[in-house]
């Protein structure tokens, strides 16, 4: 693997997320990727500039809400609302490796071009997962069932200019500010959330998953260990090994 990974070119393997994270790739959308985005967004515009019929939150409430009719004027202050508003999590702040997974899951699922996001807001959660910006989220507030609503709200918070954010100092040792100071740290503007994009940012499950690969990570260094410390220690014991003749595993059904 190059130090650079194209996101969309492939699909993200276990591998993949272990060789990016232990070290420390960057990543930048593949050019087919970039080409998919932008048909989505143009497609979803025209559509609401030529139709008035109704595209369930995008020009309509959520939930209940359904029925409740959006005017254009405010579409996109209907996504921001929706980030705002669900960034209410609470109790312990989710580990910052995790949040990395979770910036890396979310940005991989919009790269299909498929939840008519802008080409601007995905490239900012690149840049935060390269420069190791790292969104304020907690633990708690969410079930899942719709979403990782709550947390992943807070990750969007960041890029609305909103919330707290980690990012490394000098001594590669993270330390917390607004996210406004780190803006300005950047020079970035906050992103203008167009219509559809909150909830694209919302519905989604790179909170439950970035923890189901951060398991399945150390399982996987666990097993190998386990084995390696159990092979040494037969060794170091002047251990037999006539166990382990393949004709005797033979006779079982199963592997191992």
């Amino acid at each position: 693997m190059s130090k650079m990974y194209k996101i969309g070119e492939k699909l993200l393997t276990l591998s993949d997320i272990s060789k990016i994270l232990s070290e420390g790739i960057k990543i930048e959308l593949s050019s087919k990727s970039e080409k998919k985005v932008k048909e989505c967004r143009k497609y979803l515009d025209e559509k609401i500039k030529n139709s008035q019929d109704p595209i369930y939150g995008v020009n309509t409430g959520f939930g209940s809400l359904c029925n409740h009719k959006i005017s254009d004027e405010d579409l996109e202050q209907l996504q921001r609302n929706l980030v705002v508003s669900h960034a209410c999590g609470t109790g312990d702040e989710v580990p910052q490796d995790i949040v990395k997974i979770m910036l890396l899951l979310k940005i991989q699922s919009l790269s299909y071009g498929h939840s008519a996001v802008q080409l601007q807001t995905i490239n900012r959660l690149i840049d935060m997962f390269n420069n190791n910006i790292l969104p304020v989220v907690f633990q708690l507030g969410s079930l899942g069932a719709s979403g990782d609503l709550a947390p992943l709200a807070h990750m969007s918070l960041v890029l609305v200019g909103l919330g707290e954010t980690y990012i490394p100092n000098k001594d590669g040792d993270f330390v917390k500010k607004d996210t406004s100071e780190v803006m300005k740290l950047m020079n970035w503007n906050p992103i203008h959330l167009k219509s559809k994009e909150g909830l694209a940012l919302l519905n989604g499950t790179q909170f439950m998953g970035a923890y189901g690969v951060w398991s399945l990570l150390k399982s996987q260094k666990l097993s190998y260990l386990s084995d390696l410390i159990g092979t040494i220690s037969l060794e170091a014991f002047d251990g037999r090994n006539e166990c382990f003749d393949e004709l005797i595993h033979l006779v079982r059904p199963h592997k191992g």
